[in-house]
Order: structure tokens, then C-alpha cells, then sequence
């Protein structure tokens, strides 16, 4: 018998059930050949030829396994200066705002909500860095969250295959990154002063949220879509707890915040601007 052939209506909603408490991702009919297909490699690897078995399995065993269930069901595509409107928009408005109205504090926030393997929030500190001749003397913080803590940990390292950059000016390859030391034919390495700005954390947007603080800016693209309605809407609300009014999200090309949302408002591309945010109470 061919694993995991029994992936039924029955046993599909148990485990889109299971993963919807857990991190809020909806799974409906149509995604039931992509959790065969992300979950058959779990199967193999704790020696199971059917669903049946691993869902008596995750009944078991649910609080060890969560992680490796989500993490098994979560998409990690991405790449550096993905969508770039999005840094061309940073660069060439907010950061002459910031440099204006920031002048005395000297802080920035800045937020990558869903950065999969690294490439956003490295991209966001080489565009500020591009930008901000004098960023050694600012407080400049980029926190970087996913729900995947195999990806996170691929994040930290800042390594990537060769092709990852094969589209990006030569120039900028060659200021921002340097030949991986263990793999220096096929691999380069974000250089650490790129690395240093970013700090990784993993976070499950259904559990508490322990930042502090307000965020100038908040990339959250092609995250929200994997979302119902009723926990987008929520996700954006906690997201203007920690947004001051004026500050702004940017959100993947696919979505949108019509009819979610009555703190934000549309100002470009995928482009929004807090309207209602409040100080975070943190």
C-alpha cells in the first residue's frame, strides 16, 4: 500500500482542526494534496504508512508534535527585494520622513511579520543602510518572527544558495554579502553587518504577543492570506496596538485590508497607512 493513502474528509479535518487551533492557518478542501504531500515525509520519518496512525499519534503526543506539524504545513517562499515597490517606497519616502521627524529621538522599528528564511528583513536593513549614511548613529531595531522554527534557525544563519542573488546588482552583492566559509562555490553569507541589525524571533500570531513598543513600519506580505476572515481581522488590530497613527504595513500583492480593517487605509500597492493605532500597552 502506498503511504498515506487514506488522507479522508474525516481524517483531513482532524488535522486542519489541530493546525487551525494551534497557529490560526485555515486549511479548506482544496489544500488536502498539499498536506498529503507536506506530511508524508513526517510519516516516513516516524515509520508510518497511514494518516490513522499519525493522528492516533498526535493524540498522544500533540504538545512535542505541534511544532513539527505546523512547521511541516507552513510556506517559506521568498526572496531579497520580493516586491520591490515596497523598499523603493521606504527609501525614497519614509526614510526622508523619519530622517525629518525622527531627527531627536533617532529610533526606528521596523517589523517583518512572517520572514520566513531571512531574505526580507536583511533586505530591509540593506535598504537602510543604502539610505542612511549616518545609521551608526540611530537606534535602529529590525525584528524579524515566524511560526516555523526550522526556517528561523536557516534565518539566523544568513547563508544562501548563490542563485538567491543571481538578479541583484553586482554592486550591491558584492558591498552586502561575502562567499559562505563552508560552502564558498555555491553559497554567500549576508555580511554581519547586515546580520547584527536583525533580530530573529519565533512567534505564533495566536499566542501572546511580547514585543514592546511601537513600530514605525510592518511587513506582513503573503502571511494573512492562510487566514480566515475573522483572524485576519483580529490580526490587524493587534496590529495597530502596536502602530501610532501616520505608521504603515505593507501587505503581499494578493491581499487586502477592504472591508478588514477600519484602522488602516490604503495609500499605494499593497501600501497602508495606520489611521487608529494606540500606543502599546506593553
Amino acid at each position: 500500500m502506498d503511504i498515506g493513502v487514506d488522507l479522508n474528509p474525516k481524517n483531513f479535518n482532524f488535522i486542519a482542526t489541530r493546525v487551525y487551533d494551534s497557529c490560526g492557518v485555515n486549511l479548506d478542501e482544496s489544500k488536502v494534496e498539499m498536506l498529503r504531500s507536506r506530511l508524508i515525509p513526517r510519516l516516513r520519518e516516524l515509520g508510518f504508512m497511514t494518516f490513522k496512525e499519525y493522528i492516533c499519534f498526535l493524540e498522544n503526543n500533540y504538545d512535542d508534535e505541534e511544532f513539527k506539524l505546523v512547521n511541516s504545513i507552513t510556506t517559506n517562499f521568498t526572496s531579497f527585494f520580493r516586491e520591490k515597490h515596497h523598499f523603493d517606497y521606504m527609501q525614497e519616502v519614509l526614510i526622508p520622513q523619519w530622517l525629518k521627524e525622527k531627527k531627536d529621538s533617532k529610533t526606528i522599528k521596523i517589523w517583518s511579520a512572517g520572514c520566513s528564511s531571512g531574505e526580507e528583513p536583511y533586505t530591509i536593513a540593506m535598504s537602510l543602510l543604502n539610505a542612511m549614511p549616518q545609521l551608526e548613529y540611530w537606534d535602529v531595531k529590525i525584528l524579524a518572527t515566524d511560526i516555523d522554527t526550522n526556517i528561523l534557525n536557516m534565518a539566523k544563519k544568513g547563508e544562501y544558495n548563490k542563485e538567491k542573488v543571481e538578479d541583484l546588482d553586482k554592486a550591491l552583492v558584492k558591498h552586502w554579502f561575502k562567499p559562505s566559509e563552508t560552502k564558498p562555490d555555491t553559497h554567500i553569507q549576508v555580511s554581519p553587518k547586515i546580520q547584527k541589525m536583525v533580530h530573529f524571533r519565533h512567534l505564533n500570531f495566536m499566542h501572546d504577543w511580547p514585543m514592546k513598543g511601537q513600530f514605525d513600519l510592518i511587513f506582513c506580505r503573503n502571511v494573512i492570506i492562510y487566514f480566515d476572515k475573522e483572524t485576519q481581522a483580529r490580526i490587524m488590530k493587534r496590529f495597530s496596538e502596536y502602530q501610532s497613527s501616520g505608521a504603515h504595513l505593507f501587505i503581499g500583492h494578493s491581499e487586502s485590508l477592504h472591508q478588514m480593517s477600519e484602522t488602516y487605509k490604503l495609500i499605494g500597492k499593497a501600501m497602508y497607512q495606520c489611521v487608529g493605532g494606540t500606543h502599546a500597552k506593553h
